[in-house]
């Protein structure tokens, strides 16, 4: 079933809504759409779970606005589709962008309907490299996503299709891909890389309180794998999950592995690491 459910400020967000029982909620990441979790909206309604793909606005079939890309705007728009399906007890899954904003989430709505959080590959706790954080993407380089995104987007896609996954894709996948990234718009694409490059979501993290995993490749070329040590520092009693074959894109390059490992968690089987005294210098992983 499709929705579409109209935010605060009058903003159509577009909904897939797919099976019965306890819902998950999935969030896309940058240029893409809820499409890209096509394989788990038909893997989970099997066992019993309710997929709710959600497009953020400007992005697939969700309306395009001029302003209102920032984390907060976008984690408004989710918090408006919670309301208006009445959801409780889901579990939040974010990969990419949709990890930062699903973050942001959690610490601004407290994580209103919400019992579990999942990140996968996500943009956080920065996408960018700070002064006082030496992690992430250097500036310059978004800046020049920024500029192809306004000049040259159809190459801008082609170039960050090569970089999602470790090993090179198949042709069928990387068509595919660009496919998706054609779904968005220019203003979205273009808005969203801005608020990457200048959201930060430190303070963020520590506010979550929901049972959380993070999924992260090893080999992540645009949310290096230390990102994700840095998550699970921050995020009191998170787990972090390794995909050593996989780059960015961990649930198309280890599909299996990624199923199970997301089913385990939504059935409270995922195993997790000993308890250990954690210090910045150490990250207990799996």
């Amino acid at each position: 079933m499709s929705h579409y459910v109209e935010s605060e400020q009058g903003v159509r967000i577009y909904v897939e809504d797919i099976g019965a029982g306890t819902p998950v909620i999935f969030l896309h990441g940058w240029p893409f759409n809820h499409k890209m979790f096509e394989y788990q909206f038909m893997e989970l309604p099997r066992l019993g779970y309710r997929c709710i793909g959600i497009d953020l606005r400007g992005f697939g079939k969700s309306d395009a606005t001029w302003d209102g890309y920032n984390y907060c705007s976008l984690a408004d728009d989710v918090k408006a589709v919670v309301d208006r399906l009445g959801i409780t007890g889901a579990t939040l899954v974010g990969f990419s962008l949709g990890g930062a904003v699903a973050a942001r989430y959690m610490a601004r709505h407290s994580g209103h309907g919400i019992s579990k959080l999942l990140l996968v590959g996500a943009a956080a706790p920065s996408f960018v490299q700070r002064e006082d954080f030496v992690l992430g993407t250097p500036p310059d380089k978004v800046d020049d996503m920024i500029l192809q995104a306004y000049a040259d987007r159809p190459t801008l896609a082609a170039q960050f299709g090569k970089m999602l996954t470790a090993s090179k894709p198949s042709a069928g996948m990387s068509a595919w891909l660009q496919s998706l990234a054609f779904e968005a718009s220019a203003v979205g694409t273009y808005k969203a890389l801005e608020s990457l490059r200048t959201e930060d979501l430190r303070e963020d993290l520590p506010l979550i309180r929901v049972p959380t995993a993070i999924f992260h490749g090893v080999q992540d070329e645009i949310c290096p794998f230390e990102l994700g040590e840095e998550m699970r520092r921050l995020i009191p009693g998170s787990t972090l999950h390794r995909f050593e074959d996989s780059g960015h894109a961990l649930l198309l390059e280890e599909p299996q592995l990624f199923s199970e490992r997301l089913t385990a968690f939504l059935a409270d089987t995922l195993i997790v690491p000993e308890p250990i005294e954690v210090t910045p210098e150490q990250t207990p992983i799996l």
